[in-house]
Formats: C-alpha cells, sequence, structure tokens
C-alpha cells in the first residue's frame, strides 16, 4: 500500500469518528427531560344551587313556572247564606266583595294564575258594576242572568260573556245536591272551552300591580282584626291576622268562611277596604256603585293597617295609593271589600287589636 492510499483510508476513519461523535451529542441534547411531579389545586367544592324562578303570575305576584298572558275569568258568585260555603275562592287571584240588592253581597272572583281546572260556583246573575269589575282585567264575563241594565251592556257593546241562561248554557251544570238557584256550577276549563266555542280572544294585556320583596318593612298601624259592615249589622264579615301564616282569616258572622272544594279558609295576603257611592236605582233595590270617582281606601298587609286613596283611571285597574305613591301588594290573593260612602266610609270598618 502505498503512501497515498493510506492517507485516503486515515481521513476516511477520521470522517467516520467525527459523525459519530455528532451524533451521539445531538441524542444526548435531544433526550427529553423527565416530567415534574403533577401539581394538584385545591379547589372549592361544587354546590348545586336551584335555579332562581324569574317568572311571576301577575295579579299575585307568586312564582309560576312559565309566564301566561291567559285571559282572567271573572265569575259572579252568589254570597248568601244558602249559597255558602262556595266553591273555588281558595283558588282566586283576587275576590271583589260589594252588595247587591237585599242587604247581601255577591263576590266576583277573578281567576288567571292558576293552571289547574277549578270549580266555580255556585253563579248568578251580573250587574253593570260588575261588568265594570270584571273588565278591569279583560276579564271573560261569567254570570246567570242579570238585571235588564247589566243586558242592555252586554248586548249593545257585545261584550264577552259567558251566559249559563243564554248561548253558553251547555258549559254549566246543576249541583243536585243543593237546591235552586245556589246549585249553578262551572269550572275554568269549561269556561275556557265556552270562550274558544265563542271565538273570544283568550290571550288579553292584563294589567298588573306592584309587588312587595319578602323583607319589606310595611309601616302603619297594628291591625290583628278588621271588621266590615256592609249595610246589614246582622251581616258582618271580618279578616283575622295569623303572624305564622302571614296572610289573613275570612270570617262571616264569626264562623270561618271555607271553600267547600278543600275545606280550606279563604285566606287573604292583602285586604283592602275602599269606600264608594252607592245609589238604589229602584223598588227591587238595584244599586248603582260608583267604581270611577276615587275615594278613601284602607290597606291591611301583614298585621298593619296603611291609609290610603284608590284611583281608577280609564283602561286601567283600581289602584291603591299614599300621597303620589302607589302602595305595593303583598304577594298572594287579594280581597277588595267596597263598602258605601254613606253614613261614612269608617262607620263600615273597625279595627281591633288583641292587646288593646
Amino acid at each position: 500500500m502505498n503512501q497515498l492510499k493510506l492517507k485516503q483510508i486515515l481521513s476516511i476513519v477520521l470522517m467516520l469518528f467525527i459523525l459519530s461523535s455528532c451524533a451521539s451529542s445531538k441524542e444526548q441534547v435531544e433526550m427529553p427531560l423527565p416530567d415534574p411531579s403533577p401539581i394538584v389545586e385545591e379547589t372549592e367544592p361544587i354546590v348545586e344551587v336551584e335555579p332562581i324562578n324569574q317568572h311571576t303570575a301577575l295579579l299575585t305576584g307568586l312564582p309560576i313556572e312559565e309566564p301566561s298572558s291567559v285571559r282572567p275569568i271573572a265569575v259572579m258568585i252568589n254570597n248568601a247564606p244558602a249559597a255558602r260555603p262556595q266553591s273555588g275562592l281558595s283558588k282566586a287571584d283576587i275576590v271583589y266583595e260589594v252588595l247587591a240588592e237585599g242587604g247581601i253581597t255577591r263576590l266576583v272572583a277573578i281567576f288567571q294564575s292558576n293552571s289547574d281546572a277549578v270549580t266555580v260556583g255556585p253563579i248568578r246573575s251580573i250587574r253593570p258594576y260588575l261588568i265594570e269589575i270584571g273588565e278591569l282585567y279583560h276579564g271573560l264575563l261569567v254570570h246567570a242572568g242579570g238585571s235588564p241594565e247589566a243586558y242592555s251592556i252586554l248586548q249593545k257593546q257585545k261584550k264577552d260573556d259567558l251566559d249559563e241562561i243564554g248561548k253558553a248554557g251547555s258549559f254549566f251544570w246543576r249541583d243536585k245536591s243543593r237546591k235552586a238557584p245556589h246549585n249553578l256550577y262551572s269550572d275554568t276549563d269549561k269556561l275556557r272551552a265556552g270562550a274558544d266555542k265563542l271565538k273570544y280572544a283568550q290571550d288579553v294585556t292584563i294589567p298588573t300591580y306592584p309587588f312587595r320583596a319578602e323583607n319589606d318593612v310595611i309601616t302603619g298601624e297594628n291591625a290583628e282584626k278588621v271588621d266590615i259592615t256592609f249595610l246589614q249589622k246582622s251581616y258582618m264579615v271580618s279578616y283575622e291576622y295569623d303572624e305564622d301564616m302571614k296572610v289573613y282569616k275570612r270570617f262571616i258572622n264569626s264562623k270561618s268562611h271555607i271553600d267547600l272544594t278543600n275545606n280550606m279558609q279563604l285566606e287573604a295576603a292583602n285586604v283592602i277596604v275602599m269606600g264608594a257611592n252607592h245609589r238604589v236605582l229602584d223598588d227591587v233595590g238595584r244599586l248603582s256603585v260608583d267604581i270611577n270617582l276615587g275615594g278613601e281606601a284602607l290597606i291591611f298587609q301583614r298585621g298593619q293597617m296603611i291609609k290610603g286613596n284608590w284611583i281608577h283611571r280609564k283602561d286601567d285597574v283600581i289602584r291603591f295609593v299614599q300621597g303620589d305613591q302607589e302602595i305595593p301588594l303583598v304577594p298572594g290573593t287579594t280581597y277588595i271589600n267596597i263598602v258605601p260612602n254613606d253614613p261614612s266610609f269608617d262607620s263600615h270598618v273597625t279595627v281591633s287589636n288583641s292587646s288593646l
């Protein structure tokens, strides 16, 4: 082997050595580092919170699952002694009580928020001012007959009404266990079916009220019991405050006023007494009751009495104010009692407390 070939072989060996060293060095640089120990963060325990129901019933302020603009039903309910106990009043959103002829009151029960079928009755006849009360809420007017003046209004103004004596008779029934005329009934599902058949609107814009928060402080005078005399001194409606339930329980002549359907005593989160001008129209004793003029009002909530006034603007409900501010209602059922201004508003209302 000559010297030149020897040099070439040595050069090749040297280059191979250098390449081998570089590859080894590269492998050392690219070797992955071991994973560090995982870091465990402390976390707060997950607490499931029930969703807050954002929907409230328009006329009661109570929580409901879905918003509803279904049309209210305004039922004329008999309140003569032979008609008691009535059915369905414990499920009403608002109940008006106002004089009819003979010194006995009639009830206008407004049903809107309850989605179940509610049996209601005994159902009786309608008067012009009862039409006005029902229409405060754009309600379907439910009755059996009426005064000549009421029929004139219903027909000439083409009111949305369900009359057992008229074209809606098939949506009522007579209870054979009770004597006529105190035995006429229907239920809210049947009445809505009747309204649908007669092509009355089933969804309307419903006026509503402001409602108090649960922790609102009510400033007024102590009022554990309120007695209301409409006309006859032998006929007294009373409300007694139940501190545990935060409602007023209703009585008639010191007897619990109950709902025949569930045997529950009627109760109200708000009891309102408002004074209105009454006028006798005829020898039968039919009345005119002015629910537009405005006047004095007493509002009873959570054992407190607030003195205020009532006002009624066109196309709105009757509202209750103190000064320039509307008085919020406590969520729940409201009973509105309309008494005569004669001889005086105060003469119809007596407030008492057990501590006095």
